[in-house]
């Protein structure tokens, strides 16, 4: 899985956001805020990675059960693929 070209993160006023760029702009409505996990996720997606890369960089970083991550990640997935994020 990868972001696809034409987003980027940005600081906003102390706030993580994926912003569009380029011809993105016209396609993309507004912007997605992140959270600091969020942020984690994006930024490794935007190198290319598989969901289980993304489970376990975030089982090692946070104090949180494998089934929660889970769950998580596939619902910041899912919110990323219904965006029109993930190619």
């Amino acid at each position: 899985m990868k972001i696809k070209e034409g987003f980027m993160v940005r600081k906003v006023a102390g706030n993580c956001v994926v912003v569009p760029m380029g011809a993105e702009v016209i396609d993309f409505n507004g912007m997605m805020n992140l959270n600091e996990p969020g942020e984690l996720l994006f930024c490794k997606l935007q190198a290319g990675c598989e969901r289980e890369d993304l489970i376990q960089m975030l089982l090692e970083k946070y104090e949180v059960t494998r089934e929660q991550c889970e769950q998580d990640v596939d619902k910041f997935l899912g919110k990323l693929s219904q965006a029109g994020l993930l190619k």
